[in-house]
């Protein structure tokens, strides 16, 4: 069983810039409202529901990659402890054992 990431670097970087953008427009939106109302005010309102409306969508398309993931490694490890459950009792055991040990270290 492999370990593949979630989203790929250039979607994570992508969404990153996106975000960016929505915030620097937020800011410059409170910029603009507070000094002064009218055409400023309403390009920049503007363009926030624009920039906000694309991170949403691609918000939501990161979502579904991270669902459908999650869903795809469930499965995986279902079927490996339905074909070894043997194995997998001893993980756990093997597992909790050392999580009892750090927790007791506390």
């Amino acid at each position: 069983m492999s370990a593949q990431p979630v989203i790929n670097d250039a979607s994570k970087q992508k969404l990153v810039a996106d975000l960016k953008v929505v915030v620097a427009d937020a800011e410059e939106l409170l910029r603009a409202t507070a000094t002064q109302a009218g055409e400023k005010v309403s390009a920049a309102r503007e363009r926030i529901q624009a920039s906000l409306a694309t991170a949403k969508v691609k918000l939501t398309d990161a979502e579904r990659v991270l669902v459908d993931k999650t869903k795809d490694a469930a499965k995986a490890t279902d079927e490996y402890v339905r074909d070894n459950p043997w194995q997998a009792v001893g993980i756990a055991a093997a597992a909790g054992l050392v999580l009892g040990v750090l927790i007791s270290r506390r």
